[in-house]
């Protein structure tokens, strides 16, 4: 029989993350710099300083192309790497498709999701400088938990601010955190003061991650034994999660095949960039033809729907401002079950991809993203959470053209996590209880009327 599923050994583990700052260039593409909130103006690294560890700022900037990756960081991901690349053969029977389906599975982490390929990095490089306690967001929990599992690891203590809708529809995650030893509670939070005002202002506010976001950045900003660690966005999130499409690459060799379409559900762009960002090097340098494409909730379009500009990462206005794909910052996003999809931009290096037309973005609406991840249940065994579930959605539709066609073409998604603590937003797709949310465009005008006016 055919093989069906592609495996590494320990040894053949990356040594280095990519880091595609290095080939942009090569793509016509400067990044804009990252600007100061109060002044405007470019930040350095001591505007940094009090969030994050000096080797995280110098790999936020670094032009290397290969960043290597600490011996302690490589010991705890032994645990679970290198993750499977599965050729989704009863999924192709089922969809009479001639394409090949390949889906790298990240699910099989300690935490159940691709997040602590970040975490632990994040964890080491912050315990190696003295930092004794971390304060991070989280929306679905994925990151919550990875961040709870790594700072265990590495005997630091958490705070998890998480977006309020979350903690209630996911509460089996707060344990998780919990059980890992973090602090969790719901944002907005009586425990700041950009949570207090806002539930001054609406005390049953569901939350967003741009909220849950100032109240983590505020906690560690005041407190000096405190450093903030953020899942997804920054340049050395988005490396660090490399190490999927590292090891992806291997693994199709293995297979004899390589991916013509590549695809991966964004929210921020972690599980997106890890995955697609080591082929996008070569489609940038060597002119490989892959489609790349992103795939986000049509309730939260930052790609489809926002616009390219200078904004903050959250809603306090306390954070350093990013040129991306926004719907604003104070954007409210719906209570949509991919909770790890509800955020107002995009990283600055997916959007400057984006920007030059070299990925494509997709909005998909909730309850096509469940049919999808049923089905594809149902074949193949693995429930996705909410969050890849868009990915998966785009696979079947990028299959079923294919049939249409009669064109073998070979399909790959990132399966970025597991959905096994998500079974409530399922139950309520089959019972018929899911709505499809459509961002409507007069509320993205209103948003985005509130950007910070600066002059590029």
């Amino acid at each position: 029989m055919e093989r069906t599923k592609f495996l590494l050994d320990e040894r053949d583990l990356p040594r280095a993350w990519y880091n595609i700052n290095a080939d942009l260039p090569a793509a016509g593409i400067q990044l804009p710099p990252v600007l100061h909130p109060g002044t405007g103006k470019p930040i350095g690294p001591d505007d940094l300083a009090p969030l994050f560890p000096m080797a995280l700022i110098g790999q936020e900037v670094s032009t290397e192309r290969w960043i290597e990756i600490p011996e302690p960081v490589l010991a705890v991901y032994r645990m679970w790497r290198p993750t499977p690349l599965i050729r989704a053969r009863r999924w192709e029977k089922a969809l009479d498709t001639p394409a090949h389906i390949y889906f790298k599975y990240e699910g099989v982490s300690p935490s159940g999701s691709h997040k602590p390929n970040t975490a632990v990095a994040q964890a080491f490089y912050n315990a190696q400088e003295g930092v004794r306690r971390l304060t991070t967001e989280t929306g679905a929990g994925q990151w919550g938990s990875a961040l709870a599992f790594a700072a265990r690891q590495f005997n630091l203590e958490l705070k998890v601010y998480m977006v309020k809708v979350s903690y209630h529809q996911k509460p089996y995650r707060r344990v998780l955190m919990e059980t890992y030893g973090a602090e969790v509670v719901p944002s907005p939070s009586p425990d700041t003061n950009a949570g207090r005002s806002i539930l001054a202002k609406d005390p049953e506010n569901p939350g967003s991650l741009g909220i849950a976001i100032s109240e983590a950045v505020e906690d560690a900003a005041i407190h000096d034994d405190t450093k903030y660690s953020l899942g997804s966005v920054l340049n050395h999130v988005l490396m660090h999660q490399t190490i999927i499409g590292l090891e992806a690459q291997k693994q199709f060799e293995l297979a004899g095949e390589a991916p013509d379409i590549l695809i991966g559900a964004i929210g921020g762009g972690s599980n997106f960039a890890g995955f697609t960002f080591p082929f996008l090097r070569d489609k940038i340098t060597q002119g490989k033809a892959y489609r790349v494409i992103a795939v986000e909730p049509t309730a939260a379009p930052s790609l489809t729907k926002g616009l390219y500009t200078y904004d903050f990462g959250d809603t306090a206005q306390m954070t350093p401002l990013i040129k991306m794909y926004t719907l604003g910052h104070t954007f409210m996003p719906p209570p949509i079950h991919a909770g790890g999809l509800r955020y107002h931009g995009m990283a600055a290096q997916v959007c400057a991809l984006y920007d030059k037309g070299l990925i494509e973005a997709r909005a998909v609406p909730q309850t096509a993203v469940f049919e999808a991840a049923v089905h594809f249940a149902r074949h193949e065994g693995i429930v996705p959470a909410p969050e890849s579930a868009h990915a998966v959605r785009v696979a079947m539709e990028e299959a079923l053209k294919a049939r249409e066609r009669g064109e073998k073409v070979v399909i790959a998604f990132n399966l970025s996590g597991h959905g096994h603590f998500d079974l409530a937003a399922y139950d309520a797709y089959l019972a018929g209880q899911l709505e499809d949310y459509d961002y409507p465009e007069e509320q993205v005008r209103e948003a985005l009327k509130h950007l910070p006016q600066i002059r590029t």
